[in-house]
């Protein structure tokens, strides 16, 4: 087992993990979404008069569609699509006439999920200088030889990791540091 890995298992399975990560992931529910009183107007509107082609259109408006279903996100797209498939309007919204008008309007109000708060903590965290090293440009990396962490995105480090690491996978990278004289990639 990789020695890393093994670390990390160890390291989970001390009481304190949840707590430490907690540090680095704050992840707190928000607040419900707010939902735009015009746009709802027309929503309930729409839905009384079983209007299909404004309810879809208004219920896009929002950021969280109430239902899930693979065609969404190609209807926010391309809104004309709309309008060429009336088939899976009507069968969608269907659905939503199942659902009420109480149950769409908590669904489009529900809170971002956790799982998808995530993503920008990492780095926050690190810049909050965590590791005792504040993150620096490429430029400041590359200059010298002090301990110090790469700041760039995803792609950039994971460029910078094949680039002058020898880093052969397509994976993006969070995470490219050098202390006390190693690099250390995640």
């Amino acid at each position: 087992m990789n020695k890393w890995i093994k670390l990390s298992i160890e390291y989970a399975n001390q009481r304190s993990y949840l707590d430490d990560l907690f540090q680095v992931y704050p992840t707190i529910p928000e607040g419900i979404r707010t939902i735009d009183c015009d746009i709802w107007a027309e929503v309930e509107k729409s839905f009384k008069n079983k209007d299909n082609d404004l309810l879809i259109r208004q219920l896009l408006k929002f950021d969280l569609f109430p239902i899930k279903d693979s065609y969404i996100a190609y209807l926010k797209r391309d809104s004309s699509a709309i309008d060429r498939n009336p088939r899976t309007i009507n069968r969608i919204c269907g659905r939503l006439y199942e659902m009420g008008l109480n149950k769409i309007f908590e669904r489009c109000s529900e809170p971002k999920e956790t799982n998808r708060q995530i993503g920008p903590m990492f780095r926050d965290w690190l810049k909050r200088k965590s590791l005792g090293v504040e993150p620096v440009s490429e430029e400041v990396f590359l200059s010298n030889k002090e301990d110090a962490i790469l700041d760039a995105s995803d792609n950039a480090l994971m460029n910078f990791a094949r680039e002058h690491l020898g880093y052969n996978h397509n994976k993006g990278l969070d995470f490219v540091g050098r202390f006390n004289g190693k690099y250390v990639i995640g």
